[in-house]
C-alpha cells in the first residue's frame, strides 16, 4: 500500500521526534551509538596529500576526557591549575563560548596526569560531567549555568583510587547511570537527569575505568557495566540485576578500561593483565560463554566491530601492543601488526581511523586478511590518549597540550 502524503509526513515527523540526537553529532563517549562508529556520510573519500586540513586549535589543560559535540557546540572537560574546567567552544570556529570551573585537589597516583578522565554526555540541552574526585555536575548547554551537582565520593563513601574516578556518564531514559564503585550497596547508581536525585542504587561492585552501554536484547532493555572484576547486566529502569559474569586473573593490579561491545545478542568484553577476551550470549536475563581466549586483550581502547570481525589494540599500553583482527563469533586470530603502537580506533563507513598515542592518524580498509592503509598524516604532537570525536565532517582530537579541529568533510559542490 502506498502511503498518503499526510501519512508520509507524519512518519518523517515521528522519526525526527524519536531521534533527538542528530546523526552528525557526537554527544557522548564513543559517539551517538556509544560504539565508536560515525554514521553520517559527509566525510571525503580521500585526504589531501599532506593530510586533513587544520581548521583551528586551542591549548588545553590536563586530562584524558574526550571532546563531545552537540548542536554546534564542543564541550571539553580538563584540568587547569587547581580546577576542573568544563569549557564550551563553537565547534566550527573554536571560539570560546562559556566555561564552568570548580576546585580540584586530585593527584594521580603515578604522577602521570591530574585531569578528569570521564567524557561528558550531552542530552536534552544539558551537559553531564563526572570529575576525577567524583563530582557529578549537570550544566545548561547554552549558558554553562549549574543546574545541580552531587559529590558522589563523599555521598557514597567511595574509597580513593590512584587513578581517580573514570566512568563516562550514560544517559538512559530519565537516568544518568554511573559505576560509582561503592561497596556499600552503591556500586552502580542511577541519578535523575533533571534533579540529580538518586533513583536507585545497586551492587557492591568496585569501580573500573570502563563505561556502561545499554542495549535491547530479546525485547528486554539492559545496561551493561564492566566493573572492577565483573560484567554486570541490570535493568536501567530500576537497577534489578539480571546477571553477573565474574572475570578472574592472577594480576591484582587489573584496570578494566574498554567498554563492552554489543552485537545483536552477543557481548564482548576484554582487558589486558592476562584477562583476554570473552564473548557471551545474552538471553532471557542470563548469559552463556561462547568463547574466551588470550588472542585479543584490549586494555584501554574499545574494539571496533565490522562485518563479523573485531579490530582492537592488544596488550598493555605501557608495554608492547599490536593491532589485531579476530573473528567475532569464534575468537580466532586473523592477523596482527605491530607498527602502530598504542592508540584509539573509530569507524567511518567501510574505513577505520587509527589515532596513535604519538599523534599519527591512519585511515584504512580493514578486512579479515589485512589493514590496507589509504591515508596517513602526523596531526598532533605526542600524548593523544583521549578518544577523538567526529561531528559534521570534522575530527576533534586532543594531545596532552592542544585541542585540534581537522576537516574530514567532502568538498563543497
Amino acid at each position: 500500500m502506498t502511503p498518503t502524503p499526510a501519512l508520509a509526513s507524519f512518519a518523517l515527523i515521528f522519526c525526527a521526534l524519536m531521534d533527538p540526537v542528530r546523526a552528525e553529532d557526537w554527544p557522548q563517549f564513543l559517539g551517538p551509538t556509544r560504539d565508536g562508529v560515525y554514521h553520517s556520510k559527509d566525510t571525503a573519500p580521500a585526504w589531501p596529500k599532506d593530510g586533513p586540513k587544520l581548521l583551528w586549535k586551542t591549548p588545553v589543560g590536563q586530562g584524558f576526557s574526550a571532546p563531545v559535540v552537540s548542536a554546534g557546540k564542543l564541550i571539553l572537560f580538563h584540568r587547569l591549575e587547581k580546577e576542573e574546567v568544563v569549557q564550551c567552544f563553537d565547534a566550527e570556529s573554536g571560539k570560546p563560548l562559556w566555561r564552568f570551573n570548580y576546585p580540584s585537589a586530585f593527584r594521580d597516583g603515578i604522577h602521570f596526569d591530574d585531569g578528569p578522565r570521564a567524557t561528558p554526555a550531552i542530552a536534552d540541552a544539558k551537559v553531564y560531567t563526572f570529575g576525577a574526585e567524583g563530582a557529578l555536575h549537570c550544566l545548561d548547554l547554552d549558558t554553562g549555568a549549574k543546574l545541580w551537582n552531587v559529590d558522589t565520593r563523599h555521598k557514597f563513601a567511595v574509597a580513593k583510587k590512584w587513578h581517580g574516578m573514570i566512568c563516562s556518564p550514560l544517559v538512559e531514559g530519565n537516568a544518568v547511570l554511573l559505576n560509582i564503585g561503592s561497596t556499600n550497596n552503591a556500586g552502580i547508581v542511577a541519578f535523575d537527569k533533571t534533579s540529580g536525585d538518586v533513583l536507585w542504587q545497586a551492587t557492591k561492585h568496585g569501580f573500573s575505568c570502563s563505561s556502561p552501554v545499554a542495549a535491547t536484547i530479546g525485547g528486554k532493555r539492559y545496561a551493561f557495566f564492566f566493573t572492577r572484576r565483573t560484567l554486570c547486566a541490570l535493568d536501567p529502569a530500576n537497577g534489578k540485576v539480571y546477571f553477573n559474569y565474574a572475570v578472574n586473573t592472577p594480576n591484582k593490579d587489573l584496570v578494566l578500561c574498554a567498554n563492552p561491545v554489543i552485537i545483536d545478542d552477543l557481548i564482548f568484553i576484554s582487558a589486558a593483565y592476562q584477562l583476554g577476551g570473552h564473548l557471551l550470549r545474552v538471553h532471557e536475563g542470563k548469559c552463556d560463554v561462547v568463547w574466551t581466549n588470550q588472542d585479543i586483550a584490549t586494555q584501554y581502547a574499545t574494539a571496533i566491530h565490522q562485518a563479523g570481525y573485531l579490530y582492537g589494540v592488544h596488550g598493555q599500553w605501557e608495554t608492547k601492543v599490536d593491532f589485531r583482527c579476530v573473528d567475532f563469533k569464534t575468537g580466532k586470530l586473523q592477523w596482527k601488526r605491530d607498527d602502530f603502537g598504542a592508540g584509539t580506533i573509530l569507524k567511518i563507513g567501510p574505513e577505520l581511523l587509527f589515532l596513535t598515542y604519538n599523534g599519527q592518524l591512519y585511515r584504512g580498509i580493514a578486512s579479515p586478511t589485512e589493514f590496507k592503509i589509504t591515508g596517513q598524516a602526523q596531526v598532533a604532537p605526542f600524548g593523544c590518549r583521549a578518544y577523538p570525536a567526529i561531528a559534521n565532517g570534522r575530527l576533534y582530537l586532543r594531545s596532552s597540550t592542544w585541542l585540534f579541529c581537522l576537516d574530514l568533510a567532502k568538498p563543497s559542490a
